[in-house]
């Protein structure tokens, strides 16, 4: 009886450590507050060890990482069309996130992991001029603040 209580009292100790992490949810909209086929928020501060889920609120679109916009040792991810995907934060950095139907027409999004700077590079990742242009503007939103 006393190895159960023991077992309980150590499960409960280390509980507030698994509660400490966060799941941010993440829309892909067809329309939203910064226009057509956005994310919604489209910039996310998170914590290592936090989940964000992308949930296709509308159809036909995806999340998945951009290639050259990935902290080192942060797996990259890529959900399916109309498929949510979860996307556990274990490196602390910058993530450019695509929507890639509709990379082109600037569906982007950036998550700040921990206490980081937006590389000097992270806007040279290959990627469709209005992509980039979303990149800035985002960017921009988040030094003004």
């Amino acid at each position: 009886m006393k190895l159960k209580t023991m077992a309980a009292t150590a499960v409960l100790a280390l509980s507030p450590m698994v509660a400490m992490a966060d799941t941010i949810e993440v829309k892909m909209l067809n329309r939203g507050e910064a226009g057509s086929m956005v994310f919604e928020p489209r910039h996310v501060t998170a914590e290592v060890g936090d989940t964000i889920v992308f949930v296709p609120t509308d159809r036909g679109h995806n999340a998945e990482s951009i290639e050259g916009m990935l902290p080192e040792g942060q797996e990259a991810f890529k959900g399916d069309i109309n498929e949510e995907i979860s996307v556990e934060l274990t490196e602390e950095g910058v993530i450019g996130v695509a929507c890639k139907p509709h990379f082109g027409m600037g569906m982007v999004m950036m998550i700040e992991v921990g206490e980081t700077e937006i590389p000097e590079d992270f806007l040279e990742a290959s990627m469709p001029r209005r992509a980039k242009q979303m990149f800035e503007e985002i960017i921009e939103e988040q030094s003004a603040e």
